[in-house]
C-alpha cells in the first residue's frame, strides 16, 4: 500500500464522506434533483478510484456498488423514494465505519458489508425488500427479516472483502436517542454493558420472567434499552427466549452483573460486554444506529443553509495548501513565546528610559514599537490560520436531527444560520459534545409531538434554529426551538422532590434561578424528565464543559414559546486578554471576558446580609468576596478609604472580587501549569509577566462555585 499517501488519501475521503451527506439530505428534500443524483454519482466513482489505488478492496467494491446504482437513477431507469434515501444513507454509513477501520490500520477488511451490497443491488434490480431491516451495530452489519433469520453469512455475489458473522447473541439495532443516551452515561463515569439472556426452555411464562430480570436490573443501575418486547417473547415450552438489554451504572463489573443474572431463576445462559465510549461516539452523530427502511413519521422536512461558496480559483491555480495541525500548534506556541519577549522588551525599554536620558534608549523604543507592530501581525495571522469556519460543525446536525426526529415520531424544520463565523479550531472541535447535548434534548424534550403541537395551536410542525455570529470578540452560538419551553415552578418542585434543593432554598429562587436549576448536578435524572417541560440528562456536564473554555451560557425561556440557550466563547483558547491586579504584592490576571465592570466604593458600602458580604449596585445585590483568603494570602493592613471591586460573572451569577490594587490589562499567552502542579480549582493557568515574574490566571467560574456558592446571586436576584 502507498503508505505515504494514506494522509492524503483520508483528508479527501473525509471531504467526499461530508459531501455525500449533504447531497443524500439534498436529495430527500429536492424536487428537481438531477444536479444532486450526478454529484453523488461523480463522489462515489471518485472514491472508488482512490480506494482502488490505495488497496482498500472493501470500500472499492461498495462505492462501485453505489455508482452503479446511482447511475441507473441518474439515466431515470430507477426512481428517487424513500427506499432509495435510507439504502444511500445505509451505504454511507457503512463508509464512515470503514475510514475507521482504516483510521486504526484495518484497512477496512473488519467490516460486513454484505447486507449492505444486497440492498444496493435489490433496488437497482427493481425487488422489493420491505420486510428487511439493517442496523449498523457496534461497526458490524446485522439482519432481522420478517421470517427472523440472522446475520448475513459468507461471500456475497463472488465479491471479495465481505465479512459476515453469526454470533450466539445477536445486538439488537439501537434507536439514536438510546445511543445518544448511552453515550452520556459513558461522559458522567457509569458503566455501560451489554447483557445478554438466554431464558431457559422449561420457563412456562418468559415474558413474565423476563420482566422479573429487568425490574433485577434496574436495582442495580438504568436499563437503558430491551429487545425484544417482553409481549414478543415466545411463551410455550421448548424454546429457549433471548433477550439484551443495555445497561448502564456504577460499582459493577461485567464479571459481577453476569454472576448476578446467572443466579436467577429460569437463566439457561448469560453474558455480559462492557460498552466503550467508541462504541457510542457523540462527536461522530452522522453514524446512524438504527436505519428503518420506510420512514414511519415525517423526518426533516427542510435544511434552509446558507450557499456554500466556490472556494475555488477561476485561474485553475492551488490557491491552499494542506498544513498538519501540528505544525500549526507548534508556530502558535513560538507566537506566544514572541508574545511574552515582547511583552518583556517594553518592560525594559520602559525602566530605562526612567534612568537614562541617551539616544540608545530612544532607539530601544522604536526597536520595541516596531517589534510590537511585527508580533501583532504575525499573532493575527497565525490565529487566522487556526481559524475554521463553523460549518464543519454544523454539518453534522442535519442528519443528526432527521435520524433523531424519526426516532422520536416528530416532525421538524432545522433552521441553520452564521456557517461562515470563524472559531478556533480547538474550540469547535471541544464545543460539539456541549452542542450535541443541547441539540438532543431540545428534540427530545422541548419540541413536542405534532399532535400536541397542533392541540395548543401550534404548527405541528417544531423549528429548531441553530445560529452563529462573532458579538463584542467573541463568538455566540444559539440553540433555539418553538417547543414548551421550561416551567420554573415544575422545575423548583423538581428539584425538590429530588433533594436537590429544600422548600427553605426554593422559596427565595427566583425565576431565573429556578429555571438555572437545569444545570445542577444530581438534578436531570430519568425520572424528572418525563415530568419537566424542559430538558433532560447531561445539562450539568455541559455547563461545566462550556466554562473550561472560559465560556458562558445563558437561558431564555417562555413556558408554552420554547427555549434559546445561548453560549458565549472566546475566539481562541491560546491568547486572552486579561486584566492584571495585586493581591498582598503577588500580580493575578483576571479573563476580560469574565469582567462585567469595576468600580470603587467605600467601606460603608459594604453591608453584611445573614452573614454574607453584599454591596447594592444598580438596585442590584451582589455578594462581595476577599479572594485573599481564599488563595491564603494575608489581608493588607491599615484602612483605605476607598476599596476596588471587580464584579465578575459566570452565566448569571455575579461577584464583586476586592482587589489591592488595578495594574491594567494586556494580551496574555496562557501557560499550562503542567503534570506535576495538575489541575487547581480557581486556577486556569499561568503567564509570564514583563520583569519575567509568573502570574496566575484566574478561573472565574470555579471562584465563583467555590467562594460565591453560598451567596452569589444572580443578576435578577
Amino acid at each position: 500500500m502507498l503508505s505515504e499517501y494514506r494522509e492524503v488519501f483520508l483528508e479527501e475521503l473525509e471531504e467526499q464522506l461530508q459531501l455525500m451527506d449533504e447531497e443524500i439530505l439534498k436529495l430527500e428534500q429536492e424536487e428537481d434533483c438531477s444536479q444532486v443524483v450526478q454529484s453523488l454519482f461523480r463522489a462515489a466513482h471518485t472514491l472508488k478510484g482512490s480506494s482502488a489505488a490505495m488497496g482498500y478492496d472493501v470500500m472499492k467494491n461498495l462505492t462501485h456498488e453505489m455508482e452503479q446504482l446511482l447511475d441507473l437513477v441518474r439515466s431515470g431507469k430507477r426512481g428517487v423514494t424513500g427506499k432509495l434515501i435510507d439504502r444511500l444513507f445505509y451505504a454511507l454509513d457503512h463508509l464512515k465505519l470503514l475510514k475507521l477501520d482504516i483510521v486504526d490500520g484495518g484497512g477496512g477488511t473488519g467490516i460486513d458489508i454484505s447486507v449492505c451490497v444486497r440492498q444496493l443491488r435489490s433496488y437497482a434490480s427493481g425487488e422489493e425488500t420491505d420486510g428487511e431491516t439493517a442496523a449498523i451495530v457496534n461497526g458490524e452489519a446485522e439482519t432481522e427479516t420478517e421470517a427472523g433469520t440472522g446475520a448475513g453469512t459468507g461471500e456475497f455475489g463472488g465479491m471479495e472483502g465481505f465479512k459476515a458473522q453469526e454470533p450466539d447473541f445477536a445486538k439488537p439495532p439501537l434507536p439514536l436517542n438510546v445511543r445518544l443516551k448511552a453515550g452520556e452515561c459513558l461522559d458522567q463515569g457509569l458503566n455501560v454493558h451489554w447483557i445478554f439472556v438466554r431464558i431457559a426452555e422449561s420457563c412456562a411464562i418468559k415474558g413474565a420472567r423476563a420482566f422479573v430480570i429487568q425490574s433485577g436490573l434496574a436495582e442495580w443501575g438504568e436499563v437503558l434499552f430491551a429487545s425484544p418486547e417482553m409481549e414478543e417473547l415466545p411463551e410455550q415450552n421448548g424454546e429457549t427466549a433471548d433477550i439484551a438489554f443495555l445497561h448502564a451504572g456504577s460499582g459493577r463489573s461485567p464479571g459481577d452483573l453476569q454472576t448476578l443474572v446467572s443466579d436467577m431463576m429460569d437463566v439457561a445462559e448469560a453474558r455480559v460486554e462492557a460498552v466503550s465510549s467508541e462504541e457510542f461516539e457523540l462527536v461522530q452523530p452522522q453514524l446512524s444506529a438504527a436505519l428503518p427502511l420506510e420512514p414511519a413519521v415525517p423526518a426533516v422536512q427542510s435544511v434552509r443553509n446558507e450557499e456554500r461558496g466556490a472556494g475555488t480559483s477561476a485561474k485553475g491555480k492551488a490557491q491552499t495548501i494542506r498544513v498538519s495541525v501540528e505544525r500549526l500548534e507548534h508556530l502558535m506556541n513560538l507566537v506566544g513565546e514572541l508574545v511574552i519577549d515582547q511583552t518583556r522588551i517594553h518592560e525594559v525599554e520602559r525602566v530605562q528610559r526612567r534612568r537614562f536620558n541617551d539616544p540608545s534608549v530612544e532607539e530601544l523604543g522604536h526597536i520595541s514599537d516596531h517589534l510590537s507592530r511585527i508580533i501583532g501581525d504575525l499573532q493575527e495571522s497565525v490565529m487566522k490560520t487556526r481559524m475554521l469556519p463553523i460549518e464543519q460543525l454544523f454539518n453534522r446536525f442535519p442528519r443528526m436531527i432527521r435520524d433523531l426526529s424519526r426516532d422520536l415520531g416528530k416532525e421538524i424544520e432545522l433552521v441553520i444560520e452564521g456557517k461562515d463565523t470563524e472559531l478556533d479550531r480547538t474550540l469547535i472541535e471541544e464545543i460539539a459534545d456541549p452542542l450535541i447535548h443541547l441539540i438532543r434534548n431540545a428534540l427530545d424534550h422541548g419540541i413536542e409531538k405534532p399532535e400536541i403541537r397542533q392541540s395548543k395551536g401550534k404548527p405541528a410542525k417544531g423549528t429548531l434554529t441553530i445560529r452563529a455570529a462573532h458579538e463584542d470578540n467573541q463568538v455566540v452560538i444559539y440553540v433555539i426551538d418553538d417547543g414548551a419551553g421550561i416551567d420554573a415552578q415544575k422545575m423548583r418542585n423538581s428539584a425538590i422532590g429530588k433533594g436537590v434543593i429544600t422548600e427553605e432554598e426554593a422559596a427565595y429562587l427566583s425565576e431565573r434561578e429556578s429555571v438555572e436549576l437545569i444545570f445542577r448536578p444530581g438534578f436531570s435524572t430519568a425520572a424528572v424528565v418525563s415530568d419537566v417541560s424542559g430538558r433532560g440528562v447531561g445539562m450539568d456536564i455541559v455547563k461545566s464543559h462550556i466554562e473550561k473554555l472560559n465560556g458562558l451560557i445563558e437561558i431564555d425561556t417562555a413556558v408554552g414559546q420554547g427555549t434559546c440557550f445561548k453560549i458565549k466563547l472566546p475566539l481562541t483558547l491560546a491568547i486572552i486578554e486579561g486584566l492584571l491586579v495585586k493581591l498582598t504584592g503577588q500580580t493575578y490576571i483576571i479573563p476580560m471576558s469574565n469582567i462585567a465592570e469595576i468600580v470603587r466604593v467605600t467601606p460603608e458600602d459594604i453591608k453584611t446580609v445573614r452573614g454574607q458580604s453584599v454591596i447594592l449596585l444598580r438596585n442590584q445585590v451582589i455578594p462581595v468576596a476577599w479572594i485573599h483568603e481564599y488563595f491564603r494570602l494575608p489581608k493588607p493592613e491599615g484602612h483605605k478609604p476607598y476599596i476596588s471591586l471587580v464584579i465578575v460573572g459566570s452565566a448569571e451569577k455575579r461577584l464583586a472580587m476586592v482587589v489591592d490594587e488595578l495594574i491594567g490589562n494586556q494580551e496574555i499567552v496562557i501557560k499550562s501549569l503542567g503534570s506535576y502542579i495538575g489541575k487547581v480549582p480557581g486556577i486556569a493557568g499561568g503567564t509570564i509577566l514583563g520583569d519575567g515574574s509568573v502570574a496566575l490566571i484566574m478561573e472565574i467560574a470555579g471562584l465563583i462555585g467555590k467562594i460565591g456558592g453560598k451567596g452569589a446571586v444572580s443578576q435578577g436576584g
